[in-house]
């Protein structure tokens, strides 16, 4: 039948003409299976949107543009402070959706957010590469502090004072007095950004990790490079992640290439490795309350390890890649947030998820816990930083 219609368009310029010989067969239509000539412009349409179950008590939808960073005050129960691509920051307050501060200044990516220890003030860090200090109690910008040469990648405060440090996408990481505004040292010797860094708890030593593969140990007062670990058995590829143990001798490091390596800062020697992921490592916590480590990658995997045996507990698998974990204080609990947007809360003892919080739309990138630990904020690529109760889990 197909031929003689297509001689038909052919002779016709176009033209169609069927009678009644070339039906087939008759279906009724009822106007209420009719789709709906604008279904496909409205994204509420969506059954995907309509559907998903929303588990926040609160969202925040002030930025306007991707959310990157999440702090909660150490002190202040419902203060919390958020970045994004919007070029902006805000301070706003769990469950008081009336109330928000805008942080000011930055000309671009406000990539990461830190309290100072007594909660007294706010370190952002921006790709512009500045950093800027909030006073917390008026929300006024206090100082802006520069130096980097390029995106700021991570700020961090000593332990027991407002000295402040911030490592940047230029290889350098610059240390500052935030109360006076005033440079103190920086730091020069990796050989590509400065990805991940902190003061041990102490607040005696610095370590930070780089694209560069290596980690490096520093005298803060001093400025001088202590110790390089590089090389084998130490990771092949940059650095994405460092964390420091409560007792200050010991920093896991988690890289692109899916190692984890622990090394004595006092020594500067590599003392054992942590081998079982497949892709990038992207979050590494220790446990509060047991030689125990938790390790995310974008493996879909959270690795539970004990420490003592460099062996893993339980391996937690996730439906995507793992973007950032945090031990709820020192239970057995530990929140992870996800490139499927789900945030979930695992029983470290029997690898188990016993809690999935949805809402988002799109990846995880930080989570942070209230200071009273009854709230997780966790802010998402979708735009929008979510409140979950999490009060069942300490």
């Amino acid at each position: 039948m197909n031929n003689p219609i297509h001689n038909e368009v052919e002779d016709d310029q176009g033209k169609v003409f069927l009678d009644e010989s070339d039906i087939i067969h008759e279906v009724t239509v009822d106007d209420e299976d009719l789709p709906d000539v604008d279904d496909d412009d409205d994204p509420g349409s969506d059954a995907e949107n309509t559907e998903q179950p929303d588990d926040s008590t609160h969202i925040f939808s002030g930025h306007s543009d991707e959310a990157y960073s999440v702090a909660c005050s150490p002190t202040d129960a419902t203060l919390v402070a958020t970045g994004g691509g919007d070029d902006k920051g805000f301070f706003w307050r769990i469950n008081q959706g009336d109330w928000a501060s805008e942080i000011q200044g930055h000309k671009d990516s406000v990539s990461s957010l830190a309290f100072s220890m007594d909660g007294q003030l706010l370190a952002s860090g921006g790709l512009d590469g500045l950093v800027q200090i909030w006073d917390t109690s008026s929300g006024n910008l206090k100082c802006t502090l520069e130096g980097p040469g390029g995106g700021v990648e991570w700020v961090s405060w000593h332990p027991r004072g407002h000295i402040v440090l911030a490592g940047s996408e230029d290889s350098t990481v610059w240390m500052w007095n935030a109360d006076r505004a005033a440079y103190l040292n920086m730091f020069s010797g990796h050989g590509s950004s400065v990805t991940c860094g902190d003061f041990t708890p102490d607040g005696k030593t610095i370590c930070t990790g780089s694209d560069d593969a290596t980690l490096r140990v520093w005298n803060p007062k001093s400025g001088e490079n202590i110790h390089v670990i590089r090389g084998h058995p130490y990771h092949t590829e940059g650095l994405t992640y460092l964390t420091i143990s409560a007792d200050s001798t010991l920093a896991l490091s988690g890289s692109k290439d899916g190692s984890v390596h622990m090394v004595n800062i006092i020594t500067g020697k590599v003392v054992s490795s942590l081998v079982s992921h497949t892709d990038s490592i992207e979050c590494i916590g220790f446990s509060r309350s047991s030689p125990w480590a938790a390790t995310g990658s974008m493996d879909q995997k959270l690795i539970i390890w004990d420490l003592q045996h460099s062996s893993p507990r339980s391996t937690c698998d996730h439906e995507d890649g793992v973007t950032c974990l945090i031990w709820l204080g020192t239970s057995k609990y530990v929140v992870t947030g996800c490139v499927d947007g789900k945030v979930r809360v695992w029983d470290s003892l029997s690898g188990d998820c016993v809690r999935t919080f949805s809402g988002h739309r799109d990846a995880i990138q930080a989570i942070s816990v209230s200071a009273h630990q009854d709230f997780l904020v966790s802010v998402s690529l979708d735009g929008t930083a979510r409140v979950f109760e999490i009060a069942d889990f300490k």
